[in-house]
């Protein structure tokens, strides 16, 4: 399976600096046209869910732009798997 390699390729570079795949990770897998499993679809649906609730819920300019940027950290470093917690299930 094609997405399996992308997937090993992207995990291997990722292993060397310690780190997982990420949100923006399964972004592009997907983007490229690959199947993302169950639970990487749904930890996407999830992290999309979650940050909309919490922009949403910012009372101003400056608070949404702080949180807005919290955001892209967590889906640029956080490992995907940490939205299949119960926590981000809104």
């Amino acid at each position: 399976m094609k997405h399996e390699s992308i997937n090993k390729k992207l995990s291997f570079r990722k292993t060397l600096i310690g780190g997982t795949l990420s949100i923006n990770d399964l972004r592009d897998i997907e983007f490229k046209g690959e199947e993302l499993s169950p639970q990487e679809r749904l930890a996407l649906k999830n992290f999309d869910r979650h940050r909309i609730f919490v922009l949403n819920n910012q009372k101003n300019e400056k608070e949404f732009h702080v949180a807005y940027t919290k955001l892209q950290v967590l889906a640029n470093l956080s490992p995907y798997d940490e939205f299949l917690k119960e926590e981000y299930f809104i």
